[in-house]
């Protein structure tokens, strides 16, 4: 086997010998652009969302140096008509970008060491046509190809890897672009290519020459097209792997789910999901995704608005988002919308094409962004987080002027999104307040009640032995007035068909002494 020609079929022989979720139906999306104008697909994904093994797949099915058939014969690509007319068909020229970057040789060498050893190797493999000494690597292939009467597939697993860690080398950048633009922007491209597949976590570079590389369909976390149900898990997926292996599947739905990708409402991370499963344990496995450093850089730009958006998010909501003025570069972020675009990319928030709207998709990533808004100097954010779990704690147990000094602490009447000026600022405040209680509760914000709403009801989630709580937050009345409205109210489903206790909490604002007071009452 080569090592960048016809790399062979190991690679995805061992995932499919691990716990391998059917993606297959990706090939049936690849083989139906293969030899045509649209042969070009860059599909980014944030990190851990299989990126390499779709690549390695690819690689296994369009080698022609192996036969991969049994390696399909259980999954779905065997049912479409395309499966047979490309199986092991094509000569493969597969690229691990990584492999160069983490080279210990100066940056500026990267891309020439890229043309001279992947040429190198294919001349060798095929030496009857007449190729030159100072051929770069297309001129190589152009000759083989005719020569040979053959096509190539090529794969670059992390194609921006260049682009993220040198991105500020310009002679390097360029050297990239520039073979790039030779291998599939040339006149003898389709002479070459029957299909060419790139991964990596951002979309392709917005270039002062734009035309670099605008051949490409692109499929992204922002426009997965038809590739979406093949960027993550399924809900029917996971819940297949909780039943085969006896996992909660609740807890994974509350890590793991929520990313709305493309058209697919509830999509989950799958390597979480995974290590999960192999843990016995849903807790966050983002630590080691390398990500969370520039996470935390890219908040403490605090572009105006950015800071009430991600408090916003934090407690809930969510932020409207205009993604299509990012360059596709992390290192050029000149608004707010970049930020934004950013953490969608890098799987930190999931996104709702159709409402231009972004979130925080499940309690993994929740923790994360808290961690990250943890190191930024927003003191009194950072502080209401920190004294939450005390709050809930102190509400548990009843005691009102601990509740009432944790609230306090929450509400910073200095920074907008946490002023009472609204229903969703009260909601958001709460939210804030008792961030800690996610763990152990699932939140309803301003639900509709028989004649009005309540600020916000929180209802124990599976296994938890904890009340219900019911918090109204009144300004410039009392305690007591909070504790009799919600008395006073025939609530929805939520709580009417909750069984077990349930704890009733008002909270009153008075704007003048700038503190607040509070009432718990067992029902």
């Amino acid at each position: 086997m080569g090592t960048y020609i016809n790399v062979g079929n190991e690679s995805f022989r061992r995932i499919r010998r691990s716990e391998y979720v059917d993606k297959s139906g990706l090939i049936a999306i690849v083989n139906n652009t293969l030899y045509t104008e649209q042969c070009f697909s860059c599909v980014t994904r944030c990190r851990r969302f299989g990126k390499s093994m779709a690549a390695k797949m690819l690689c296994a099915y369009y080698d022609h140096s192996v036969d991969s058939r049994s390696l399909f014969a259980d999954l779905d690509i065997v049912s479409h008509p395309s499966f047979e007319e490309h199986l092991n068909k094509y000569p493969v020229i597969y690229l691990d970008i990584t492999n160069f970057t983490t080279r210990d040789i100066p940056r500026m060498d990267i891309v020439p060491t890229i043309q001279r050893e992947v040429k190198e190797e294919v001349c060798r493999l095929y030496p009857d046509a007449e190729t030159a000494p100072d051929d770069d690597l297309m001129a190589a292939l152009v000759k083989i190809s005719g020569h040979y009467g053959i096509h190539f597939i090529m794969i670059i697993d992390e194609w921006d890897a260049i682009c993220r860690e040198a991105s500020e080398e310009k002679e390097t950048m360029d050297k990239y672009v520039n073979l790039l633009r030779r291998l599939f922007k040339g006149s003898n491209t389709a002479q070459v290519f029957a299909g060419v597949y790139m991964t990596g976590i951002l979309p392709i570079k917005k270039y002062k020459t734009e035309s670099a590389l605008n051949n490409f369909i692109e499929y992204s976390m922002v426009e997965p097209m038809d590739m979406a149900r093949h960027f993550g898990f399924t809900k029917d997926e996971v819940r297949a792997l909780a039943e085969k292996h006896g996992a909660d599947f609740d807890e994974l739905v509350k890590w793991y789910d929520g990313y709305q990708i493309g058209d697919e409402p509830s999509m989950f991370n799958p390597n979480s999901v995974i290590q999960a499963i192999r843990s016995h344990r849903c807790r966050s496995f983002w630590a080691s995704t390398g990500a969370f450093d520039a996470v935390a850089n890219y908040i403490h730009m605090n572009y105006e608005g950015l800071k009430d958006d991600i408090i916003k998010m934090l407690a809930g909501g969510r932020g409207k988002v205009n993604t299509t003025k990012f360059q596709n570069d992390m290192s050029i972020v000149c608004s707010r919308d970049d930020v934004l675009t950013v953490l969608i990319h890098l799987g930190y928030l999931s996104y709702n094409w159709r409402k231009n709207e972004c979130y925080i998709p499940n309690l993994e990533v929740e923790g994360e962004m808290s961690n990250a808004v943890e190191a930024t100097d927003w003191t009194n954010v950072v502080k209401a987080l920190e004294n939450s779990e005390k709050l809930l704690q102190a509400t548990l147990e009843g005691d009102c002027e601990a509740v009432a000094r944790g609230i306090d602490i929450a509400h910073d009447e200095n920074t907008s999104i946490l002023s009472y000026n609204n229903e969703n600022s009260l909601a958001c405040v709460l939210s804030i307040a008792y961030f800690h209680a996610r763990n152990d509760y699932i939140f309803h914000r301003e639900l509709a009640t028989g004649k009005g709403f309540a600020d916000l009801v929180l209802i124990p989630r599976k296994n938890v032995d904890s009340p219900a709580i019911v918090l109204e937050l009144k300004y410039n009345r009392d305690a007591d007035s909070a504790i009799d409205q919600i008395k006073r109210r025939q609530y929805p489903a939520k709580v009417v068909q909750y069984v077990g206790d349930l704890l009733l909490v008002g909270i009153n604002y008075d704007k003048e002494k700038k503190t607040h007071e509070c009432q718990i009452v067992k029902s």
